[in-house]
Formats: structure tokens, C-alpha cells, sequence
């Protein structure tokens, strides 16, 4: 089979490793791909939102599947456009990736069916976002843009200044584009946060394992929103139990609200949660793999992501097709020093693959490209440049085996998280 694998990133980059475990996957194309993913597909220099471009690409080269990564192009149609030129994709179509595309069609999908999610209002001018801030006496609050804004479009403000100055730079000045022409503000919510990615082929949903995401920039949850430091799987805070609640109450009414809406939904939708106190409450909805949580959830899944993949675009899956190790995984991002705001790249990535396979560790590459004074060395050229993830029997094992994994893979510049994990050990060491 020749697979197209739409995106250049991290989370990319672990689909691929995971469709090369099929021996009937025997050319795989990244669009754009990045550097460090030389050694597992070829990449083309084809943008993840040049439509055009990935579908005349797909029919010169007779591509016989297709997975749309990112949120972009599949809320602008990759999917559909594959679609109609006869090519099999993994990925929502347009009409199903507004789940993401919109929080506001996501919120009010929510609150049409019954679904927890946090109490909100929609507001499309700032004047009268402006003046329901002033009526409030609830902080902090969460203020968030309608549309795609690379995972940082959510600003939590903790007073009443912070919020009208958050509606002012996201509705006035537009620090996240056209996205923020409309905003949500919602009740700011307390708890553990989830993360739990799902397959559906919009008849049946078979979550994966859980993970939990690591935001902030700096230690102890500080510093700015990024897309992700580092993630961990599964999930202490996710029991047995929650995990069943989550299903009957969210994951299912979610697939099912979709069909009803005449926008079934096939792919991975992404469930971000908070287990409150009132129990557990959708945060967001993602219409694709997260990242960097695909870079500890795909490492433990035992059964096959092409036949799976296969099976969702198909609508023939079946709950026994998806089956996860009962070990753990972490993952530590490296990113440049600076990031998310002003960074500096052309760094050279060094890379020690035989310490790394002692420690059961795989890098996932996310910003790289070909550099240097010869022009074939691969250097950084993104924030976060890559990810090193370990697996282990437990999660303590695993943490501290990406941890020592990290320590052999190094760039100039570099910066990561050193407590990724931490919460997670602390809450699993208080519930022993």
C-alpha cells in the first residue's frame, strides 16, 4: 500500500512509526513531514492546507489511503476533497470537524443534547462581552476564541481586568486571527484533567487510553499556554469506573448528537475532560489525535493503527480490534528556549538511538529541517522540536525512564519541563 499521512509534526511522526509496523504499508508520504522524519517516510514539501496540492499529489502518486492528521485541513475539507477523487481517508469531513472548528457549534451541540460541559455564553461583538464581565462577580473565568487558534486560543483570566483585557486582544486586536471574531466565556471549572482520545466510525466508539497533558510552559504549571510539554498514559485520575460514566453520559451522546446533527463524525475525536466535583464535564472536543498525547498513546496500543484506521473509514469497527498494553508512557518535549513566544533555531539535533533502546524510548521529531553548512544536517526548526517517550511497566518507571532518555538527546537552546508526570505520581501516591 502507498499511505499519505497529511501534517508535519510530533503527533505525525508517532502515526507514522505506527503504520510502519504494518508490512503492507509499503511507502508512506508525509505532507510536509519535517526532517527528523526522514528515516521512516519520505516527505514532500506540500503544506498540511494546501488542499489542492495533497489531492493532486494523492492521485498522481495512486495513494491508497490517506490520514488527515491536524485540524486544519480537515475543518477546510482534506477529507472530502480525497474523498471525491475515490481515495479512503482516516479523518472527520468537513461537516464533522466543526466540532472543533467552532467551540461555539460545540457548546451549543452540548447543551442541545444534554452533554456536561461547563455554563456559558456566546458573544459575537466585545461591547456586550465586555458588559457581561462587568456584571460578573465569579472569577476566574474562561474566555475562549470560536475557531482553530494551534491549541492556545483559551485564555483563563483570574480577575475582572484580566477578562476585559482578554476580550479586548482577542475580539479588538485579534491576536488569534479570525478565530476570534466570536467567544465563548464559560464557569471556570476544578479538577483532574483528562485527555481521551477515541476511534468511531460513527456506529461504534472505542475510546483509547487515557493521558494527561502538561500545558504550561514552566514547572508547576507556570508560565504561558503552550500546545503541550508533555503527557503521560494512562491516566491515574481515570478510574474504571469514571471511564464507564464517561462513556454513557459523554463519549456515546457525543457520537450520537453527531449522527443526529447529519454530521457522523469518523476518526479520532479527542475528549478533553475535568472531573469536577459534580463529575466529570467536556472541556473541548478535538476532531483529530492530540498532541503530544498520540506520543504516549500510540506506543501502547497493541493491535494494528492501519487495519483500525481502515476499519473507522469503512464503518467495520469492532471493540475487539483495539487493544492497549496494560504498561505506562511519558513523554518529555524539548522545546526551544522562548517558546511559545520568540525562539531562536538552526540548531543541530544529536540524537543517541542505542541509549534510547535501552531505555525502551522512541523521539518523536516535530520541528526540524535539513541545515547546517552542508545542508544535511538536521537542525531545529520549530518551538517544540521534539518529544522523547519511554514506556515502562508503571508509571513511575516510565517517568524516570524518559527522563534518563532525554538526557541523550540534545540541542542548543533547548528547554523541557522537569516535572512532567509529577501531579500524576503525587495523586496516585495520596490514593494508595
Amino acid at each position: 500500500m502507498k499511505i499519505l499521512v497529511v501534517g508535519g509534526g510530533g503527533r505525525e511522526h508517532a502515526i507514522i512509526k505506527s503504520l510502519k509496523k504494518n508490512p503492507a504499508a509499503e511507502k508512506i508520504y508525509a505532507l510536509p513531514g519535517n526532517a527528523g522524519m526522514l528515516g521512516d517516510c519520505e516527505c514532500v514539501a506540500i503544506g498540511a492546507k494546501d488542499i489542492e496540492g495533497i489531492v493532486d499529489f494523492a492521485v498522481k502518486n495512486e495513494i491508497d489511503f490517506a490520514v488527515v492528521a491536524p485540524d486544519d485541513p480537515l475543518v477546510l475539507g482534506a477529507v472530502d476533497a480525497l474523498n471525491e477523487k475515490g481515495i479512503k481517508c482516516f479523518g472527520p469531513n468537513k461537516a464533522a470537524a466543526i466540532i472543533e472548528g467552532s467551540k461555539v457549534f460545540s457548546k451549543n451541540l452540548m447543551k442541545k443534547y444534554g452533554i456536561p460541559t461547563a455554563a456559558y455564553e456566546v458573544f459575537t461583538n466585545p461591547e456586550e462581552a465586555e458588559a457581561y464581565i462587568q456584571k460578573s462577580d465569579t472569577f476566574p473565568i474562561v474566555i475562549k476564541a470560536d475557531g482553530l487558534a494551534l491549541g492556545k486560543g483559551v485564555i483563563i483570566a483570574m480577575t475582572k481586568d484580566e477578562a476585559l483585557e482578554a476580550i479586548r486582544s482577542i475580539m479588538c486586536d485579534k491576536i488569534f486571527g479570525a478565530s476570534g471574531s466570536n467567544i465563548v466565556i464559560e464557569e471556570f471549572l476544578t479538577g483532574p484533567e483528562v485527555s481521551v482520545l477515541a476511534f468511531t466510525d460513527g456506529k461504534t466508539m472505542v475510546p483509547m487510553v487515557s493521558s494527561m497533558d502538561h500545558k504550561r510552559a514552566g514547572d508547576n504549571d507556570t508560565g504561558l499556554n503552550t500546545g503541550g510539554m508533555g503527557t503521560i498514559a494512562p491516566n491515574p485520575c481515570y478510574t474504571e469506573d469514571m471511564a464507564a460514566q464517561c462513556m454513557k453520559e459523554i463519549f456515546l451522546p457525543t457520537m450520537d448528537a453527531m449522527n443526529k446533527e447529519g454530521r457522523t463524525f469518523k476518526g479520532c475525536l479527542y475528549f478533553g475532560l475535568m472531573l469536577t466535583p459534580k463529575g466529570p464535564k467536556v472541556i473541548e472536543y478535538n476532531c483529530r489525535f492530540g498532541d503530544p498525547e498520540t506520543q504516549v498513546v500510540l506506543p501502547l496500543l497493541e493491535s494494528d493503527l492501519l487495519t483500525i484506521m481502515q476499519a473507522v473509514a469503512d464503518e467495520t469497527l469492532t471493540e475487539d480490534m483495539v487493544k492497549f498494553s496494560k504498561g505506562s508512557a511519558c513523554c518529555i518535549v524539548k522545546a526551544s528556549k522562548g517558546y511559545p513566544q520568540k525562539y531562536d533555531t538552526g540548531f543541530e539535533l544529536k540524537i543517541n538511538e542505542a541509549e534510547l533502546a535501552k531505555r525502551n524510548a522512541t523521539v518523536f521529531v516535530a520541528g526540524a529541517k535539513l541545515g547546517g553548512d552542508d545542508g544535511k544536517t538536521v537542525v531545529t526548526a520549530g518551538g517544540r522540536v521534539l518529544g522523547v517517550t519511554a514506556r515502562a511497566e508503571s508509571l513511575t518507571e516510565a517517568i524516570d525512564k524518559a527522563y534518563e532518555a532525554a538526557e541523550f538527546v540534545h540541542f542548543d537552546n533547548e528547554y523541557f519541563r522537569k516535572d512532567i508526570g509529577a501531579r500524576a505520581k503525587k495523586w496516585f501516591t495520596e490514593s494508595m
